[in-house]
């Protein structure tokens, strides 16, 4: 993957909400590492984790009938958000460029010695360890067939 571009509610680079695990595969490869997170017996959830630490991403699809790609959580220093580099930014200009850009639903919260700046209406959260952001996490809900919600 070449394009890094943080997409809030659409996907990541090349890879948008929505796009099958398989077809994700043929495009970034496989992953260094995968888990598959279901608890069909208790909550009827299926979900399955890839890793990619060649990108400092990891992927969740999502989806019973389909596994589709549902969240991103990334460190990588080149990803980008509305032109500018995510991970340059500090709390404040996180919160300002979010809601230059129509976003507003905004919640912080300290969680294990993390900061966590949610924006609820983009589904998307940035970690930050002090002012330095360590991570941003963005995703989509999906239903049991593999449908964007």
């Amino acid at each position: 993957m070449k394009n890094f571009v943080i997409e809030p509610l659409k996907g990541f680079g090349e890879i948008p909400f929505g796009m099958a695990l398989d077809d994700a595969v043929k495009i970034l490869g496989a992953p260094n590492f995968y888990e598959e997170l279901s608890d069909m017996e208790e909550t009827g959830n299926r979900s399955i984790f890839y890793e990619y630490d060649d990108l400092d991403t990891n992927i969740y699809f999502e989806g019973i009938t389909k596994s589709v790609a549902a969240c991103f959580e990334t460190e990588n220093k080149d990803a980008v958000l509305y032109g500018t580099k995510v991970f340059d930014l500090n709390r404040k200009q996180v919160m300002e460029l979010m809601r230059e850009n129509g976003f507003s639903e905004l919640e912080e919260e300290e969680e294990d010695g993390e900061h966590r700046i949610s924006f609820e209406d983009a589904l998307i959260d940035f970690f930050f360890d002090g002012d330095s952001m360590t991570a941003v996490s963005w995703g989509v809900l999906v239903d049991d067939q593999g449908n964007i919600i």
